[in-house]
C-alpha cells in the first residue's frame, strides 16, 4: 500500500522525541502513526511469504501473524503490569472488526453495490467460532461476578488458564478445518494470488526489521500512555478499547474495506470476522499463558460493560451473516452500534 511508506517518518521522529523528553502527547501520536506503517509492513511480508509455501502453511502463516503487531503491543502491556489496557485492547479489538471494519467495508461497498453477496457457510463458522469464544469470555468473568465471596485469585487464574488452554484447541481445530478437512469451503473467501513481488530474503528481513521496530514503538507507546491521556482528557480504558485497536491493525482495515469497494465480499467479510476470532481464540488466551512468565499473572475477567459490547457484537455479526447478503444500511447500522458504544467507553469515568 503506497499510504504506508510515507507514515514510516513517524518511525525515527517519535524515537528522537522519546530521546528528548518531549511532551509525551506527542510521543504517543508519533509513537502510534510509526507502528500503523510497521504492522501494515509485517502483513505484506506475510503475505509475500505465504505465497511461496503454497495454500495450507501459507494460510497458517496468515492465521499465527494476522493480529502480530497487537500481540506485541499488548505483550509490553502485559509485562508493564497494565492488565486492565490489555483486556480493553482485546475487547477493542473484537468489537472494532465486527463493528467498524466490516460496517464501514458493507456501507462504502453497499453504496457501490444494491446488494453484496457472500458465502453464508464460511461466515457461519466464523460467527459460530465467535459467539463460541464470547462464551469463554463470559465463564470466568461471570464466576468472579456471581460468587464474588467463595471465589480467590488462584481459583480465578486457574479457571482462566483451562478456559484458554481449550480456547487455543478450538483454534488449531478450526485452522485444521478450514486448512485442511474444508478447504474448498473456504476457496472463495480468499484473496486473489499473485505471484510473490519479493524475494525471500526481502520478505524475511522485513518481517524482522518490522517486527523488531513494533516492538520498540510498543515500549515508547506504553511508557507514554500514562501522561498522555491525563493530559488529553481520556481514560486508558477509551484508549485500549478504541485507540490500540485502530493502531496494530490499521493496513489490515484498510484491505478489507478496499476489498469490499471492489465487491469482494467474502475477502472482507473474511479479513473482519476471522481476525475477531484469533483475538478471542488465540492472542487473549495466550496472553493469559504469558502473563505468568512476565510477572503479571492476567485472569480472562472483562469488566461488565466490555462483556456487553462485545456480546453484542458478536450477535450483531451472527444476524448479519445469516443471509450471504449485505446491503448500505445494514454497514450503516453497524457503524452506529461502534460509535455509541465508543462514545460511551468515553465518558466511562477515569
Amino acid at each position: 500500500m503506497k499510504w504506508l511508506a510515507p507514515l514510516l517518518a513517524f518511525v525515527p521522529l517519535s524515537i528522537l522525541l522519546h530521546f528528548l523528553h518531549i511532551n509525551p502527547v506527542w510521543v504517543f501520536l508519533t509513537s502510534a502513526l510509526a507502528i500503523v506503517p510497521l504492522a501494515g509492513f509485517m502483513g505484506m511480508a506475510t503475505e509475500e511469504l505465504a505465497k511461496r509455501f503454497g495454500s495450507s502453511i501459507g494460510g497458517l502463516l496468515n492465521a499465527t501473524f494476522g493480529n502480530a503487531a497487537e500481540l506485541i503491543i499488548t505483550l509490553i502491556a502485559v509485562r508493564a503490569g497494565k492488565l486492565e489496557l490489555v483486556l480493553a485492547s482485546l475487547t477493542g479489538s473484537i468489537i472494532g472488526n465486527i463493528l467498524l471494519v466490516l460496517g464501514l467495508s458493507v456501507f462504502l461497498g453497499g453504496l457501490k453495490f444494491k446488494i453484496q453477496r457472500f458465502n453464508a457457510d464460511v461466515a457461519g463458522v466464523h460467527t459460530v467460532m465467535m459467539i463460541l469464544a464470547v462464551i469463554a469470555m463470559y465463564t470466568p468473568s461471570l464466576f468472579v461476578h456471581l460468587m464474588p465471596q467463595q471465589t480467590n485469585g488462584g481459583d480465578v487464574l486457574n479457571l482462566s488458564l483451562w478456559v484458554s488452554g481449550l480456547l487455543i484447541l478450538l483454534y488449531l481445530a478450526s485452522l485444521w478445518f478450514s486448512l485442511k478437512t474444508h478447504q474448498d469451503m473456504f476457496k472463495s473467501a480468499e484473496e486473489d494470488h499473485h505471484p510473490p513481488r519479493w524475494s525471500r530474503t526481502t520478505a524475511y528481513l522485513t518481517l524482522g526489521a518490522a517486527t523488531a521496530f513494533v516492538a520498540w514503538e510498543s515500549e515508547i507507546l506504553v511508557h507514554s500512555l500514562e501522561p498522555a491521556v491525563a493530559t488529553l482528557g481520556m481514560s486508558e480504558m477509551f484508549v485500549g478499547v478504541i485507540v490500540l485497536p485502530i493502531i496494530g491493525n490499521a493496513a489490515e482495515h484498510a484491505s478489507a474495506v478496499v476489498f469490499a469497494v471492489k465487491n469482494k465480499m467474502d475477502i472482507s467479510l473474511n479479513i473482519c470476522i476471522s481476525s475477531s476470532t484469533q483475538i478471542a481464540l488465540f492472542v487473549a488466551p495466550l496472553l493469559v499463558f504469558l502473563s505468568i512468565p512476565l510477572g503479571h499473572p492476567m485472569s480472562f475477567v472483562f469488566n461488565d460493560f466490555e462483556l456487553i459490547a462485545v456480546g453484542f457484537s458478536a450477535l450483531i455479526a451472527a444476524f448479519i451473516a445469516r443471509d450471504g447478503q449485505c446491503n448500505w444500511l445494514e454497514g450503516a447500522q453497524l457503524l452506529a452500534v461502534y460509535l455509541i458504544l465508543a462514545f460511551a467507553f468515553y465518558f466511562i469515568p477515569k
